[in-house]
């Protein structure tokens, strides 16, 4: 089983940064790709960029490509986003979760963090 604690997120202005961490309890965190989602008020989760288990391949929606990058260190079982240019509509609960490489959708059966929130003001 692996536990999942979000941090790092709050309120910044239109083309600021946050980086957001997600640290990971449970021996076998390296084993998993893992990824982060978002979900704005009203709105479906979706998905935001994933980092396989190794963190040599990483995969970015196409909303963040270019802005945001995920990456992650094994020795301390944390994944980190790094969130740059950030737009009013980036803001949204940011969540990390385990996941499958290819399968850029949120599952129930993965585990999840309980999220933290960005908000990026104009």
């Amino acid at each position: 089983q692996v536990q999942l604690v979000e941090s790092g997120g709050g309120l910044v202005q239109a083309g600021g940064s946050l980086r957001l961490s997600c640290a990971a309890s449970g021996r076998t965190f390296s084993s998993y790709t893992m990824g982060w989602f978002r979900q704005a008020p009203g709105k479906a989760r979706e998905f935001v960029a994933a980092i396989s288990w190794s963190g040599v391949n990483t995969y970015s929606a196409d909303s963040v490509k270019g802005r945001f990058i995920i990456s992650r260190d094994n020795a301390k079982n944390t994944v980190y986003l790094q969130m740059n240019s950030l737009k009013p509509e980036d803001t949204a609960v940011y969540y990390c979760a385990t996941m499958s490489w290819g399968t850029y959708y949120p599952r129930s059966n993965d585990y999840w963090g309980q999220g933290t929130q960005v908000t990026v003001s104009s």
